[in-house]
């Protein structure tokens, strides 16, 4: 190692660089060769270090740091051209099947390989491609939707017949579908038989209705609740089906079947001198005791059974009445209580048709709804033969001697509904 002069201020260079100086310089004509070399003239791109100690490691490096050598330049041609067949090719597979996608990956410039440069034409046209998948896409999309709005316009959601009750304990709101659900399993067993007259020996089907149209005004003047009446005349069937009575007995067999839904759904309950005093005093106190121990027996205590009033409420309000709707249905439904030939029929169907029937007369049409029909389980072509019956009922009401019904919704109290117009077009159209 040489000395160092302090006066001449002489540094000691490693032998790396004492050989000779210029030896690995570049010329200045070199310079702008170096492919991918900066714009600006200061900024020169130098060679690794193993390159300067004269290794050559066969790595690949970025093509911007590497200079343009014949055989450079010949692998990057063969290079670019290889890929471009390669994307050529992966399009043509593409466009036939619609099912591959092309592999980017050899498009990528920034892919393992490095050293490989591809123009931005082939990659720009391999990416259109892309763009007839994108549109079916799209365009699938939209058939989806579209038949999902067809879907919603045909099934149509049901209505909430029970929302603006929801804040009221009695309309039990929470199992008001189970409740009907249950009276509709049950109905059947708490109807009376079709033809129970047929083992009556002193009483007929017309003695039967005298009952009940004087029963409708003894209800009437002692103005008690709907359901009594409903409730009075299914005692009176159940009983008599099951116990045979003789002529003079039948009223007592009616007051007694009144005196036991009063007990049953009144408040205030009429006494049992009211009940003797209207019978024009037909009966003792003791024969009403006598006849209600019997009927109770007879029927097992079993009161509580699903009347057509039960399901005219319900059905009512899937119809969304009004006060003119339902008084005169209930006109028509207690026309259907004096015939006996109307007991062949199931109370809920009583109750639909009976509203299908007044529907189709104040609307002059036939009218019965998709809400009516969920809720009700009765189609308007299953309705139509009762619903027939009770227009015949309705034109014959103010006619013959039975005319309780027909007098008692004549008043201004009961909406004048009797007068309506019967629907007798139903007579004449088909379902």
């Amino acid at each position: 190692m040489e000395g160092v002069d302090e006066n001449n201020r002489i540094v000691t260079k490693p032998s790396i660089f004492r050989g000779n100086e210029m030896g690995n310089r570049r010329a200045l004509r070199d310079i702008r060769n170096l492919m991918g070399a900066p714009p600006y003239p200061c900024a020169v791109s130098k060679r690794p270090l193993s390159e300067k100690n004269g290794i050559d490691d066969q790595k690949p490096t970025f093509a911007g740091r590497r200079p343009m050598t014949r055989r450079f330049a010949a692998s990057l041609a063969s290079r670019s051209q290889h890929s471009h067949q390669e994307a050529s090719e992966t399009s043509e597979e593409y466009i036939i099947g619609r099912h591959k996608k092309p592999n980017l990956s050899t498009l990528n410039p920034c892919s393992s390989d490095t050293s490989l440069a591809i123009e931005v034409d082939d990659y720009t046209a391999a990416n259109d491609l892309t763009l007839p998948m994108v549109e079916e896409i799209e365009e699938m999309g939209n058939c989806d939707l579209k038949e999902v709005e067809m879907e919603d316009l045909v099934e149509e959601p049901i209505p909430d017949i029970d929302g603006f009750d929801s804040s009221n304990p009695l309309a039990a709101v929470d199992y008001v579908e189970e409740i009907y659900s249950f009276y509709k399993r049950t109905e059947v067993a708490g109807c009376a038989h079709l033809d129970y007259m047929s083992n009556q020996f002193d009483i007929n089907e017309k003695m039967r209705a005298i009952l009940i149209d004087w029963l409708i005004e003894v209800h009437y003047k002692f103005e008690l609740m709907d359901e009594t009446l409903f409730l009075t005349v299914n005692i009176i069937d159940r009983f008599l089906s099951r116990q045979t009575v003789i002529r003079k007995k039948l009223q007592l067999v009616g007051v007694t079947a009144m005196l036991l839904a009063c007990k049953y759904e009144e408040v205030s309950v009429p006494v049992v001198e009211d009940l003797i005093l209207i019978s024009d005093r037909a009966y003792t106190r003791h024969e009403v005791l006598e006849m209600e121990s019997l009927m109770v027996n007879t029927l097992q205590f079993n009161m509580s059974v699903p009347t057509p009033y039960v399901f005219m409420r319900r059905f009512l309000k899937a119809a969304q009445s009004d006060r003119q709707l339902e008084l005169l249905s209930f006109f028509i439904i207690e026309l259907c209580l004096v015939e006996y030939q109307m007991l062949k029929y199931r109370p809920s169907l009583l109750a639909a048709a009976a509203i299908y029937t007044a529907q189709c007369s104040l609307k002059g049409f036939k009218l019965w709804t998709r809400i009516s029909e969920l809720h009700t389980s009765y189609s308007e072509e299953q309705l139509l033969e009762c619903s027939r019956l009770m227009v015949d009922f309705h034109r014959k009401a103010g006619t013959g001697k039975l005319t309780g019904v027909h007098r008692k919704y004549s008043t201004f109290k009961f909406g004048c509904a009797a007068k309506s117009e019967a629907a007798l077009f139903l007579f004449d159209s088909g379902i």
